[in-house]
């Protein structure tokens, strides 16, 4: 068995880990905008186990984490969570998924301590639709934490924007642009079928939005080596960035799913999109036993649907 192999053949070795179910924004499309009930803290697993899932996850196979909520900076401390998984041999990859509100004033220390890249969630460019899609937001917050990644020199810097139709599919050539003039790389999500939000009317497929990306001219395929992602790579010629298109709902991409999620509560789900979970919590409290986290570990990624 090379690493961490499912019972289809596919290697696992990305794990997405969200430090807090927590978010400073409301989006329509993830929450509702009031009568949220969070995770008590005390059941959201400490800094040093979350280490201990991230070490023994490396030593089967993991090679690739990526931090995530809720909102991962709103959860206090969280630049020592990253100079600790950072410091483990082996782990080749680490990166962090934020809604940007608050990158600003943690980008430089994040950086520092050992985060390699970022995401940034940023489904409009205009100030008064990001309000409505998030509720709570500033959108020159978001812009102030995108100056400041690049500036701390995480590299790369990407874009999710979730495509909505009759919301901000308007946009999307507006938003391809970004991936033209800054070194930036703007990434476009089909609507998926989360929540209550979701509807068939306002889903936009992938085909669709290339085609109109098509817009700012001749769109090249960027072939390479398989990262980590789902996302079909293209940039156009002289752009100073690349766009990817990730086709969650009309181009599926389970036959070549290499994560699992770990959720803040110790839950580790072998499906990104199932509530089936195996609870890493027995072999972590009250003391860490490594052979049995391991031993679950493997039994999440036999469970893969």
């Amino acid at each position: 068995m090379d690493g961490l192999s499912d019972r289809f053949g596919r290697r696992i070795r990305y794990l997405r880990i969200s430090v807090t179910d927590r978010c400073n924004l409301r989006c329509v499309y993830c929450l509702p905008a009031a009568g949220v009930r969070w995770q008590p803290r005390e059941q959201l697993l400490r800094f040093e186990e979350i280490r201990d899932v991230v070490r023994t996850g490396v030593r089967l196979g993991i090679t690739h984490v990526r931090l995530t909520g809720g909102e991962p900076l709103v959860r206090e401390g969280v630049v020592d969570l990253v100079r600790m998984l950072s410091a483990i041999p082996q782990l080749e990859d680490l990166s962090l998924t934020t809604n940007g509100v608050l990158l600003a004033r943690h980008a430089q220390a994040l950086a520092r301590s050992g985060l390699r890249r970022v995401n940034v969630s940023l489904d409009t460019v205009q100030a008064d639709r990001f309000a409505a899609v998030t509720r709570f937001g500033a959108i020159d917050d978001v812009y102030a934490g995108l100056e400041a990644a690049l500036d701390a020199g995480l590299r790369p810097v990407k874009l999710n924007v979730v495509v909505m139709r009759g919301v901000n599919d308007d946009e999307l050539v507006e938003l391809g642009r970004l991936a033209v003039d800054r070194p930036l790389h703007v990434r476009f999500i089909e609507l998926m079928p989360i929540g209550d939000y979701f509807a068939r009317e306002r889903l936009v497929p992938s085909d669709e939005i290339l085609a109109r990306l098509r817009a700012l001219g001749e769109l090249r395929r960027i072939d390479g080596p398989a990262g980590c992602g789902p996302a079909r790579a293209y940039t156009w010629p002289g752009a100073r960035g690349t766009i990817g298109i990730i086709g969650a709902v009309t181009q599926a991409f389970c036959a070549q799913c290499n994560r699992l999620r770990l959720t803040a509560t110790g839950q580790l789900r072998p499906c990104l999109d199932q509530e089936s979970a195996v609870d890493l919590v027995p072999a972590l409290r009250p003391r860490v036993d490594h052979e049995r986290l391991a031993q679950h570990i493997q039994d999440a990624v036999a469970a893969k649907p």
